[in-house]
């Protein structure tokens, strides 16, 4: 069903895997832009399997599952998921979703200005690379959450409101995403803050959203 609707809105390369083990080897052997993983898979689960696939590759995932709890929506987001659809679902609002994936991952053009590269204390947030990294390591930055970032680096110093950040990363389909955007903001903060739960530069406006401050501003 979910490959019927794709292949209408113009997708041809769409694969099918059964299983975890079909899934890896697909994604080994023919290399996909983006992954739509359920959770619940006959050898295993789809966060065990997203995280085998992130041994070996960086592309996008969304999960489609009928599993809703806020735990199994936590998890999957960090895992690196960069979306979580709950079923039922309306198969436009799939497709608008993963299409909205696809744009931020890759649709970066030469002929476009490079995205900044940044400090925040002892952390650099390079968003051309989607990186963060400091003296111990470097993380990757999520498609949302490389988009949450971009607007709020692009708003440094002023509010942004939770209704600009859910258009920033979700498009017009962005209404009802305050708590996911929670989600996203508190996986950024684990990576940018050195301290999370005492954030010093990606703020909380209380009802408000969210404002990024850097050294030279507190």
């Amino acid at each position: 069903m979910i490959e019927n609707f794709l292949r209408k809105d113009g997708f041809t390369r769409v694969y099918k895997a059964g299983d975890c083990s079909q899934a890896l080897s697909l994604c080994r052997s023919v290399k996909p832009d983006i992954a739509i993983l359920d959770v619940m898979l006959p050898d295993g689960d789809g966060f065990s399997l997203l995280t085998s696939i992130r041994k070996f590759s960086d592309m996008p995932a969304l999960f489609l599952t009928a599993r809703g709890e806020d735990e199994d929506r936590i998890l999957g987001l960090g895992l690196g998921a960069d979306d979580y659809i709950v079923k039922p679902f309306l198969p436009r609002e799939m497709v608008l979703r993963l299409i909205a994936i696809l744009k931020r991952t890759y649709s970066s053009s030469d002929t476009e200005e490079r995205l900044p590269i940044f400090q925040l204390g002892d952390q650099t947030v390079d968003l051309e690379s989607a990186v963060v990294t400091n003296k111990q390591n470097t993380v990757p930055l999520t498609a949302k959450e490389h988009a949450l970032l971009v607007k709020l680096y692009e708003n440094q110093g002023r509010i942004v409101t939770n209704d600009a950040l859910c258009q920033s990363a979700w498009g017009d389909d962005s209404y009802g995403y305050e708590n996911t955007l929670m989600v996203h903001i508190r996986r950024i903060r684990e990576k940018i803050e050195q301290e999370p739960s005492k954030p010093g530069y990606l703020l909380t406006v209380r009802g408000l959203g969210y404002k990024l401050i850097g050294k030279e501003q507190r």
